[in-house]
């Protein structure tokens, strides 16, 4: 997990996995991230290549396109293929923008 803390590190943008402990969420924009599943490969019945999906979620209080390309430019530089996608949360008064990837687990992990 460290190498995507260090990757999120790289936007400048507070982020936290999963939430915010209570009372201790920023201000837009903020990220939050999290490994909600695998898409492991198996051979022989067994896996044998782990593989995390990876949420990568930017809030904004408004449409922020330059704070996308920041993300996306940090994305980009670790050759990281994602898809993006974009809704309004109207309870929170907050846009989502979630990038989806999946990335080897790193051996030593």
């Amino acid at each position: 997990m460290q190498d995507l803390m260090d990757l999120l590190t790289e936007t400048g943008i507070p982020f936290a996995y999963d939430h915010f402990a209570e009372g201790e969420s920023p201000d837009p924009p903020f990220i939050m991230f999290l490994i909600p599943g695998t898409d492991n490969f198996s051979a022989d019945g067994v896996v044998y290549l782990k593989v995390d999906v990876v949420h990568i979620e930017l809030y904004t209080d408004e449409k922020n396109p330059e704070t996308e390309a920041r993300v996306e430019t940090v994305l980009d530089a670790h050759g990281i293929f994602y898809e993006k996608s974009e809704v309004w949360i109207e309870e929170e008064k907050l846009y989502e923008v979630l990038w989806t990837f999946e990335r080897k687990v790193p051996e030593n992990a």
